[in-house]
């Protein structure tokens, strides 16, 4: 089997030095394994996507010299394939809708309670076994207790490292709670989408940072709740900036494009984020 590496960047603004780490790493993994890669654009937040932004992302991996295989997928093209497999969640009774506002659950969260890897509380089960009221906006939570019992607990991912070791990781989904699959604005959510575009698009190794580890383990129990294979997971160190921040775009981290615009050349930015210069690196 071939492996099948992806970058899955959000068009929610411009790529900064953290995205063309992950980049370069997926696409120098992929050419070590004799690997294909394949380019997402995870665009299901129509509020934040701009077209300038999905322009800016094709522009600043080309000027990097990376290039992908096979058609770019975008998730906005692919709802239906969200809801088949929300529908068969629902089915089985393992989703179930709130209309809790951040007001609400705010106001119902306990600060000395349990809390989710994300730091937030977990959500105390408001609209479980109620149902909210229909007129209500709703999003639609996974039912964790009932899902990781019908999913067969344990589940184990496994994690594999830049020389290509490998280790069985346990998942532990519950420390998510109820966590939303579907949100009240998107049908859809980052963590029922990515795992059924992985699966859709035969991925069998994603490299990301060590900031989504966590969700590895929802994503693992949603595999197993969809009859969905696993991939292989590596979680990368992250990009800091001088105050020891992880560069971000709601931080306003320096994008590639005025890195460019200052001069660096494609090199130059590997050579700052650890890759040999693109002369130097086989070609695709």
């Amino acid at each position: 089997m071939i492996p099948v590496f992806r970058f899955a960047p959000s068009p929610n603004g411009l790529l900064h030095l953290g995205h063309a780490y992950s980049a370069l790493l997926n696409a120098e993994l992929a050419e070590k394994a004799g690997g294909t890669l394949l380019l997402r654009i995870e665009d299901i937040d129509a509020g934040r996507t701009r077209p300038e932004f999905v322009a800016a992302i094709h522009e600043d991996l080309d000027w990097l010299g990376i290039r992908f295989d096979g058609e770019v997928r975008r998730q906005s093209e692919h709802f239906p394939d969200y809801e088949r497999a929300a529908a068969r969640l629902r089915a089985r009774g393992l989703l179930f809708r709130c209309a809790c506002t951040r007001a609400e659950l705010a106001a119902a969260a306990d600060p000395s309670g349990p809390h989710d890897p994300d730091g937030s509380p977990l959500y105390p089960g408001t609209c479980r076994h109620v149902p909210p009221d229909p007129a209500r906006p709703f999003a639609e939570r996974i039912a964790m207790d009932a899902a990781t019992v019908a999913a067969g607990m344990p589940l184990h991912w496994t994690a594999f490292d830049r020389e290509g070791r490998e280790a069985e990781r346990l998942a532990d989904p519950s420390r998510w709670g109820d966590a939303v699959l579907l949100r009240k604005d998107v049908p859809t959510s980052y963590h029922l989408s990515v795992v059924v575009d992985d699966a859709s698009q035969g991925v069998t190794h994603v490299v990301r940072g060590k900031d989504l580890e966590a969700t590895t383990d929802l994503h693992r129990l949603l595999q197993a709740l969809l009859g969905l294979p696993s991939p292989r997971y590596l979680h990368h160190d992250l990009i800091l900036d001088d105050a020891g921040e992880k560069l971000a775009k709601s931080r306003m981290s320096k994008p590639l494009r005025l890195w460019r615009e200052d001069g660096a050349s494609p090199d130059d930015v590997r050579r700052m984020l650890g890759f040999a210069p693109q002369s130097r690196m086989p070609r695709r």
